[in-house]
């Protein structure tokens, strides 16, 4: 996931890679990675260049609302799983998912769904994430 614990530090780095973009400025690595995903989610660009709003903004899910950045640092995440194919195997269900749905960022918003629960249970319990249930869930997909 992304670095630091500070939401509203962390809601700033979505902000200033989506700033930097669109002022034409070189991009990071990390902010390139970000400015991706934003680009699949043009329905939160908005909050994104509402930086005072933003920040101190709380998502109710008991109101239906979905936190964009939450939302954006899930897809980050399961891009670092990816990239380190951890946990082992993450990343072959990962293109076996593609084949069968053909939309990688459907895809991942399934993976994201896992995770979540995966993150849930860990924290209801008070352990770590348990990776071989978040795989079993992952292999319910297929």
């Amino acid at each position: 996931m992304l670095f630091g614990s500070n939401r509203d530090q962390l809601r700033q780095m979505w902000m200033d890679a989506w700033s930097t973009y669109k002022e034409g400025k070189q991009l990071i690595p990390l902010q390139q990675e970000l400015v991706n995903i934003i680009k699949l989610h043009p329905e939160y660009i908005e909050i994104l260049e509402s930086a005072e709003e933003a920040l101190g903004k709380e998502y109710l899910p008991e109101m239906g609302e979905t936190n964009p950045f939450l939302h954006m640092s899930m897809h980050q995440g399961i891009h670092e799983q990816l990239s380190s194919n951890r946990p082992a195997g993450i990343r072959e269900i990962y293109d076996s998912l593609v084949q069968k749905y053909e939309n990688p960022h459907e895809v991942e918003h399934r993976m994201i769904d896992c995770l979540a629960e995966s993150i849930w249970e860990a924290q209801r319990y008070g352990q770590p994430p348990d990776e071989q249930k978040y795989l079993a869930w992952l292999k319910e997909l297929l």
